[in-house]
């Protein structure tokens, strides 16, 4: 399809996110949603799945301080292609990280009756280089049911995430 973009083609709809405000990440067990502005760098919401004004009428006023700016509502019901590229700051030399994770989660805040389901869990040692990764998880998607991205580390002091990307492919029949 020439001349079109993907969030365009028919039997498909994309919302795609991205951050690159530093987010202060505490350590620990505890997983921190990854939170995303609204109408910033690289916003593709045509089908209004990230929206200030969320679905059940809660109106996010600060997205750097309100976990729900870090949310996905899709926009219909269908097979969904999760994706996040997230960026961590190098550990120190003397002490530092000797874990990142990383998840997709459901209902993160518990908004639903089904909250916190989570998937594509990943637990991973720091590279030799920069901290970049990537993943990619499909899963049944639903118009009530929030989508996230969620982080921690195991480092003794707070980290960085220095950039996200957050994305969400619907696949539906046109």
């Amino acid at each position: 399809m020439s001349g079109t973009s993907d969030d365009t083609v028919p039997g498909v709809q994309v919302c795609s996110l991205k951050v690159d405000t530093p987010q202060l990440i505490a350590p620990g067990t505890t997983y921190k949603v990854v939170r995303f502005p609204f109408g910033a760098a690289e916003p593709t919401d045509r089908f209004e799945m990230h929206q200030a004004v969320q679905p059940d009428g809660y109106v996010v006023s600060n997205w750097a301080t309100d976990d729900r700016s870090g949310l996905i509502w899709p926009s219909k019901a269908g097979w969904g292609q999760l994706h996040a590229m997230i960026q961590w700051e190098a550990p120190s030399a003397s002490n530092g990280y000797t874990e990142l994770r990383d998840q997709f989660v459901r209902d993160p805040l518990g908004l639903t009756p089904t909250p916190n389901d989570t998937t594509a869990t990943e637990h991973r040692p720091p590279s030799p280089g920069g901290q970049f990764f990537v993943k990619s998880h499909g899963i049944f998607v639903d118009p009530g049911m929030p989508l996230a991205l969620r982080v921690t580390h195991d480092d003794a002091t707070s980290r960085l995430l220095t950039l996200a990307e957050f994305k969400l492919v619907i696949h539906h029949a046109a």
